[in-house]
Parts: structure tokens; C-alpha cells; sequence
């Protein structure tokens, strides 16, 4: 039976530490070297930053809405977000730009929250579909607008490195809710915005 991934018990800063140690010690190097003795406790450092999205909640960025729009009931787009998330099959790096768009139904949350929601969802082991799937459904879900889209365009730093090595090769994906996803001309008019 497989366990909530939220039930697991999370090692102590010291276990972590030592499986750092183990790790280097994999290479063929030495733990003990002297320019690898701080070297675990860096990398656990961060760890805690590449990861704080853990700890974090759309809700907390998204609950402060405005209403006073004057009327305004077009497109809100906020493009080229730039992120450095890490890929959960290989735990590279993988960095480019998302793009975050809504059509509000009676309010609108200050531009820097969606920049917010895409920096947490980029802090956790993810793939890039489903990171732009999470964005996308926190702000549906959060915001109720008429609809919500998200264009992520990012390098992977797993097919730079390793395996195919393909540098230059960026993957592209999209989300679409609501009106997004029903209404192909809305559809058309949010990804010229994209581009």
C-alpha cells in the first residue's frame, strides 16, 4: 500500500547531512576531503531553499482579492515569470519563464501573487506539466475567474547534461480552465498574448 506523500516521516538535519556524505562518497571522492567538509551542510541549506514550496499555500498569496475595477473585463496576463525548479526524475534543474493569464469575474489579486504562486509550485521536486496544471488550478480555484491561462516555456538541465544532451531544446506546456478551454477565439486571443 503506498503512503500519503505527507505522512512520511522527514529525516532529522543530521540524516540529511549524512546521506550527503554517503552520496559523495558514491562519486568516489572523500566526505573528508577538506573542500567537501562543509559541503553537506551547504547542499542541505539549499535543499531548504530549492524546496521551501513545501511549506507554502496559494491560498496564503491568493486571498487578497480587490474588487474596485472599474468595470475592467478583459484578459490580466503576467508573462515571462521567470523560475529555477528542480525536475523530480533526476532532481536537475530545470529554469525558464511562465506565463499567467486570467479573465476575472468580479476581482483581481495584486500581479506580484501570481508571480508568488508560480515561485512555490517551481520550489517542490515537479515536472513541468504538472507544475503548470498546479498553477493554473490554485488560481481557478482560488480567484474563480472566468477562466485561467498558463504557458510554461523551460530548459532542462537533465537532457543538457546526461542522457540525450540536447542543449537548446525547450519544452513548452500549457493549461487551460473555463472560458480558456471552451472558447477556442479566447483561447487564440490569451496565446498571441503568450507570444
Amino acid at each position: 500500500m503506498n503512503k500519503s506523500p505527507h505522512t512520511h516521516h522527514k529525516p532529522t538535519r543530521k540524516e540529511a547531512e549524512d546521506a550527503v556524505r554517503t552520496l559523495i562518497a558514491f562519486t568516489g571522492d572523500f566526505p573528508d576531503r577538506s573542500g567537501l567538509t562543509q559541503t553537506p551542510d551547504r547542499v542541505v541549506r539549499a535543499f531548504t531553499e530549492h524546496y521551501k514550496g513545501y511549506n507554502e499555500d496559494p491560498a496564503q498569496f491568493l486571498q487578497t482579492t480587490f474588487d474596485e475595477i472599474s468595470g475592467y473585463s478583459d484578459i490580466v496576463l503576467l508573462r515571462d515569470i521567470p523560475f529555477y525548479s528542480h525536475c523530480e526524475h533526476h532532481m536537475a534543474p530545470f529554469l525558464g519563464v511562465a506565463h499567467v493569464a486570467y479573465l476575472p469575474s468580479h476581482f483581481v489579486v495584486g500581479i506580484s501573487k501570481l508571480a508568488r504562486v508560480v515561485e512555490m509550485y517551481a520550489k517542490r521536486l515537479q515536472i513541468q506539466e504538472k507544475m503548470t496544471a498546479q498553477i493554473a488550478t490554485a488560481i481557478d480555484t482560488h480567484l474563480k475567474p472566468q477562466g485561467v491561462a498558463v504557458m510554461i516555456e523551460a530548459t532542462h538541465h537533465c537532457m543538457l547534461g546526461r542522457g540525450v544532451t540536447k542543449a537548446g531544446a525547450q519544452l513548452i506546456t500549457t493549461h487551460y480552465t473555463g472560458i480558456f478551454k471552451t472558447d477556442l477565439t479566447k483561447q487564440s486571443e490569451v496565446r498571441s498574448l503568450f507570444l
